[in-house]
């Protein structure tokens, strides 16, 4: 798969509970995409703002959902399926834990030059939701 320079914009949304307004976090970066075969992998660095600072991050985009893996200062490796619960560890330099993500929707539209990508999803800690995310991604091909 051929990767290309990309403009990434990322604008999440972390809630503690459904009565919580949330924290907003929008993250503009540059970073590698490629698309072939109806499945789409978009790399970039994390930042401080995200605080996850010397990390990197790795979007696979699937038919049947997306898998998100992080490594360097966090490593983890979530699996977003609509109406699936997946285990995933979750290290951080302070130590390890397992947590769940319980995925209620995903969309792609990508194609070979970029697009869009939002999941929302509730992150779980021992069979407890701890927060209700979402976010959303546009990926832009920059011309050279």
């Amino acid at each position: 798969m051929e990767m290309k320079n990309v403009l990434i914009s990322i604008r999440g949304l972390q809630q503690v509970d459904d009565g919580d307004d949330g924290d907003a976090i929008e993250l503009l970066t540059d970073g590698h995409y490629g698309y072939a075969d109806g499945r789409g992998k978009l790399v970039y660095m994390e930042s401080e703002l995200t605080g996850l600072k010397g990390t990197r991050t790795t979007f696979l985009v699937e038919p049947t959902g997306v898998v998100l893996e992080r490594e360097g200062e966090i490593t983890s490796h979530m699996v977003f399926e609509p109406g699936k619960k997946h285990l995933f560890l979750y290290e951080t330099p302070f130590g390890a834990a397992t947590m769940d993500v319980n995925t209620e929707r995903v969309y792609a539209a990508l194609d070979e030059h970029g697009g869009d990508l939002e999941i929302h999803y509730r992150i779980g800690f021992e069979n407890t939701n701890v927060g209700k995310n979402r976010f959303r991604i546009h990926v832009q091909e920059l011309k050279s």
